[in-house]
């Protein structure tokens, strides 16, 4: 069920209204919140519940156990559940994400010293979302390990921690300690949060309908001619990629954390104005920050972090980076992509200057100085090139592509839709100008945004062009992933 279709416009003040007034304990809401996550999760497929449940039990049963050889003084219990936990939810994981994709890379390598591998491949249906839960899953009994969080008997909770519709499929990937103790206590209907969360989800659907899905038109023509069509061709292809991306995966992270306001629940910020950023190390604070942190907290520093020989400095780096580029899916541009923003953020942590930038950009300021909006303008730059590697299908084309972009400045015509970078400039006005707010699109007591009248035009606009001026409507493109 995808957030922008008529399917989920029926489906979430249904489910909302029956939650809040038809429904008063915690368990009740809890069980409810359960069954229509699991009707939506089942929308795709019903074969994919079976998955997620399994995935969702072991996770439950595991922190128990790690509780219980706690409190025997087992330490070798406890790694045991820790580790058999991991191993199954990583081995599901990998069977059905990439173990074709190993075999297929097993035998080409082979085959280049004149080895005929006869391998077996196998034809699974990759489920939505099977990345972002099971990392979910994953954080839950590694905190319990940790002693992080108590382990909790609410088998409901815990099944609606794993399964919340909202963030079930693209994330944000939340921490139990965070998402978890919301299930377990009761919630109440609280109107500013819901109107808040109203503006977020009408903030998401335009940078999904209007900016994404209308950039995905230039970016799929560019992409699928770039080796006739002109270089300044490429250029606004890969610009219109790069707006896709941002507004199709940042637009579903502001409807699910909006949608879960609607319910009394809290989600983490996914997605921090990066297109601002100043340096590399920067935008990875601000792109994706649940599953950046993930990787930082249960990858990064435990290999030690940035607190060890410069050595081994790089390896974590390249670790965490080529994992990252792995977690995107099965191909080895993804791969390539992880390496490249490797070699990009290693200067800066070798020099001390991966956390040069924490400061809210331009703060108190209309405007950036000259020198940040250089840094901006190079780090886009990058983070451009990047992105061309990440949407190509072979390495071999990504290069293809980069190098025809810097050498061939001829321009053909025939490339549809060019005129929907307007809302692509509206996107980025907006984010500079509430860049300093709780999300992009709070905008109470703003400028004229204060008067309810002027508040009311600019909703009714902004429906009015996701209605209107939406480009073709097609899956987010975080769902393959």
């Amino acid at each position: 069920m995808l957030f922008n279709s008529l399917a989920f416009a029926i489906f979430l003040p249904t489910v909302f209204l029956i939650y809040w007034l038809a429904l008063r304990s915690r368990m009740g809401r809890n069980l409810f919140i359960l069954a229509v996550s699991y009707l939506f999760y089942g929308w795709w497929d019903w074969r994919f519940l079976l998955l997620i449940a399994l995935t969702t039990a072991c996770s439950y049963i595991s922190g128990l156990q790690i509780a219980r050889a706690e409190k025997k003084g087992t330490s070798l219990q406890r790694r045991l559940w820790l580790w058999g936990n991991v191993g199954l939810n990583l081995g599901i994981l990998i069977l059905f994400k990439y173990y074709n994709f190993f075999v297929n890379s097993a035998s080409a390598l082979l085959a280049q010293f004149g080895i005929t591998l006869d391998s077996v491949t196998l034809n699974l249906i990759l489920p939505v979302g099977i990345s972002f839960y099971t990392f979910q899953a994953l954080s839950y009994t590694i905190d319990v390990y940790r002693r992080q969080i108590e382990p909790t008997r609410d088998i409901v909770a815990f099944f609606a921690f794993i399964s919340f519709f909202p963030q079930l499929v693209a994330g944000p990937i939340e921490r139990a300690t965070n998402l978890l103790p919301q299930f377990l206590r009761q919630r109440s209907f609280d109107y500013t949060a819901s109107v808040d969360g109203c503006r977020q989800i009408l903030w998401g659907l335009f940078k999904k309908m209007v900016v994404a899905d209308n950039c995905a038109l230039i970016a799929n023509t560019v992409f699928g001619i770039w080796e006739t069509t002109g270089g300044i061709n490429l250029w606004i292809g890969a610009l219109a990629f790069t707006f896709q991306i941002y507004g199709d995966f940042s637009g579903y992270s502001d409807i699910a954390i909006g949608t879960a306001k609607l319910f009394g629940i809290n989600l983490m910020r996914n997605f921090n104005v990066p297109y601002f950023s100043r340096d590399i190390a920067e935008f990875w604070r601000r792109w994706h920050i649940s599953l950046t942190s993930w990787f930082r907290d249960y990858i990064y520093i435990p290999l030690g972090g940035s607190r060890c020989s410069k050595g081994k400095v790089v390896r974590n780096t390249f670790i965490i980076f080529l994992t990252s580029g792995l977690w995107h899916g099965a191909n080895w541009t993804f791969i390539a992509w992880g390496g490249y923003h490797a070699l990009l953020f290693l200067p800066l942590i070798l020099r001390g200057k991966n956390r040069k930038y924490r400061d809210t950009i331009a703060s108190g300021r209309r405007m950036p100085t000259m020198r940040e909006s250089t840094l901006m303008a190079v780090t886009f730059l990058l983070v451009l090139i990047g992105w061309i590697i990440f949407r190509s299908d072979t390495i071999s084309e990504a290069a293809g592509y980069i190098v025809r972009m810097f050498t061939d400045w001829s321009l053909h015509s025939g490339i549809p839709g060019k005129r929907y970078f307007i809302w692509v400039a509206v996107m980025l006005v907006v984010e500079w100008v509430l860049r300093e707010h709780r999300h992009t699109f709070d905008i109470q007591g703003h400028g004229l945004l204060k008067y309810r009248l002027v508040r009311w035009g600019l909703y009714l606009g902004i429906a009015c062009l996701c209605i209107f001026d939406q480009g073709s409507r097609s899956e987010f493109i975080y769902f393959q992933f």
